[in-house]
């Protein structure tokens, strides 16, 4: 492997630029993969871009990724207060990890405010809209290298 990562987006993601606009935005999805794959290309990262509303499908993808990257960046969106499957497959893939929120989780409800899998990861990034992910990435690939 090398410089190969995945970004995984959790529940509802994929309505992104349809709900919540002045939590989330008004990017699509779409645009928002599209400038992630534009950020990885210019960095000579490999990249893979998931969504799932399935918590089974996100954990196996999970476990699947400890094998085939060398880091990765998970939006587990709602499932980040509630699923300790996630929790556990993160804990197993031993890799650079970054949690990311396109919103402020703790500026929100209360309930948003416990990130079961904040203990796990290597860094997160709160609150910043979509830049999140191009920082993520950015960081990522720093981690890979070991410059950061």
């Amino acid at each position: 492997m090398n410089n190969k990562i995945i970004i995984i987006n959790g529940p509802n993601l994929n309505l992104l630029g349809e709900r919540e606009q002045s939590q989330y935005g008004s990017i699509t999805f779409d645009d928002l993969k599209k400038k992630c794959i534009e950020k990885t290309k210019e960095l000579k990262i490999d990249a893979e871009f998931f969504q799932s509303n399935v918590e089974g499908e996100i954990v196996s993808k999970i476990q699947d990724a400890r094998n085939n990257f060398d880091g990765m960046i998970i939006n587990a969106a709602g499932y980040t207060h509630t699923s300790v499957a996630i929790r556990d497959a993160l804990d197993v893939f031993k890799k650079p990890i970054i949690e990311l929120h396109i919103s402020n989780i703790y500026k929100r409800e209360e309930f948003r405010h416990k990130s079961l899998i904040s203990n796990i990861v290597t860094g997160g990034i709160f609150g910043l809209g979509s830049e999140g992910y191009i920082l993520a990435i950015i960081s990522l690939e720093k981690m890979i290298k070991n410059e950061n």
